[in-house]
């Protein structure tokens, strides 16, 4: 079964094609996914890293959680599941009246 890992705390220099290389080293990496900011295109510092299996996943987690990383220190633990928004009110209050 495969198991998603958060990674945070990337430098904005580190590319996912470096991400993917380092975390190989504790396992089959299924994808490496650095998240975006849509309007500057630059890193947002964390990602996601998914394992193909558990094990590597845990072992990725011993490996990387508080090393160094690009300059940086690293964060990473298990994934949580995207949890559903709640839906915007309102327009900035216009036409609004208390």
């Amino acid at each position: 079964m495969a198991k998603k890992l958060y990674v945070g705390g990337l430098s904005y220099d580190t590319t996912q094609d470096t991400l993917q290389a380092e975390f190989s080293k504790a396992g089959a990496v299924s994808s490496a996914t650095i998240i975006m900011d849509k309007m500057t295109g630059r890193s947002k510092g964390f990602g996601f890293v998914e394992f193909s299996s558990d094990e590597d996943a845990v072992k990725a987690i011993d490996m990387f959680n508080g090393k160094m990383l690009d300059g940086r220190s690293l964060t990473v633990n298990e994934a949580r599941p995207l949890e559903p928004r709640k839906p915007r009110e309102g327009g900035g209050g216009y036409g609004r009246r208390f």
